[in-house]
C-alpha cells in the first residue's frame, strides 16, 4: 500500500466521524417548546425518530388521523410532539404528506440562502498542499456576526521526508456573505509540529508556532452544503535565527446547521 495512504487513512477515519457527529448533533429536548403549527397525518404512520437525522432509531410512530405539533426545524428535520406528549424527530419528505388545517397537503417551505445566513456552526473538511506536503483538514466554526466567524482548524502532514500536524484558531471575515459565491479573508495562529522520516541521520521532532493570513471564497450549493477554497501564508517562528514562510492551499466542502 502507498505510505502516503496508509498515513492518511486513520485522519480518514477521524474526519468522517467529526463531521457525522456534528452533523448529528442537536441541542437536547425541551418541553417548553412551543408549537408552531399542527398537522394530521395522512399515511399509514409516521415515524418519529430520537433525533435530527436517519441514523437515529425510531422509538415512536404516529398512526393515521393522529395529529402532531410541529415545534422545531432543524434542516430537513423536524421536532414533532403527539397529543400525548410523545416528541421526536421527522424528516421533511414524511412531513410534506401530512394533512393541514384545512385537509390540504402540508406545505412546507424550503431552506433557501436566507436560512443558510441565519445558520451559526459549520464544520467540514479540505485537502491540499503544505509546503509540499499532502494536507488532510477538518474544521469547526461558529459566526459571531453576519461577516465575523471563529474557526478551529486541524490538519495531517504527509510529505516525503516528513510527517506531521498543523492546528490553528482563525478569525475570519466575510465582506459579502449575502453573495451566493462570497470571498473571505482570515487571519490566526497556531502550532505546527513535524517529524522527520531519516533514519541515517538522528533528527529531533519540531514543534514550532506559527501565524496565518489568507483568503478564499465560499460557494453555496445547497440547503446544507458549500463548496471552500483558499490559500494561506503561514510565517514559522522558529527557534533558529530566521523564520520560514510557507504556502499552503486548500479545497473542499463544509457543511452548515
Amino acid at each position: 500500500m502507498n505510505p502516503r495512504l496508509s498515513a492518511l487513512k486513520p485522519t480518514w477515519i477521524a474526519a468522517v466521524t467529526l463531521i457525522a457527529a456534528a452533523l448529528a448533533w442537536s441541542p437536547s429536548a425541551h418541553s417548553d417548546d412551543k408549537p408552531l403549527r399542527t398537522v394530521e397525518v395522512a399515511d399509514p404512520f409516521l415515524e418519529m425518530h430520537t433525533g435530527p437525522g436517519k441514523g437515529y432509531p425510531i422509538t415512536n410512530v404516529v398512526e393515521r388521523g393522529e395529529s402532531v405539533q410541529i415545534v422545531r426545524r432543524k434542516t430537513d428535520w423536524f421536532k414533532v410532539r403527539t397529543d400525548r406528549g410523545r416528541e421526536g424527530w421527522v424528516n421533511i419528505v414524511q412531513l410534506e404528506l401530512t394533512l393541514d388545517e384545512f385537509g390540504e397537503r402540508t406545505a412546507i417551505e424550503q431552506i433557501g440562502r436566507d436560512e443558510f445566513l441565519q445558520t451559526r456552526w459549520e464544520t467540514g473538511i479540505m485537502t491540499g498542499d503544505f509546503a509540499g506536503s499532502d494536507a488532510l483538514a477538518v474544521y469547526g466554526g461558529y459566526s459571531i456576526s453576519r461577516n465575523l466567524s471563529l474557526e478551529i482548524w486541524g490538519s495531517q502532514l504527509v510529505g516525503n521526508f516528513s510527517n506531521g500536524w498543523l492546528g490553528t484558531v482563525n478569525v475570519v471575515h466575510e465582506t459579502f456573505p449575502e453573495w451566493r459565491v462570497s470571498p473571505y479573508f482570515t487571519i490566526g495562529a497556531g502550532v505546527v509540529s513535524t517529524s522527520p522520516k531519516s533514519t541515517l541521520v538522528a533528527q529531533e521532532d519540531r514543534t514550532d508556532q506559527v501565524a496565518l493570513v489568507g483568503g478564499g471564497f465560499r460557494a453555496y450549493v445547497t440547503r446544507r452544503f458549500v463548496l471552500r477554497a483558499e490559500y494561506k501564508s503561514y510565517v514559522v517562528l522558529t527557534s533558529r535565527d530566521e523564520n520560514e514562510e510557507v504556502e499552503e492551499w486548500k479545497v473542499g466542502f463544509g457543511f452548515f446547521f
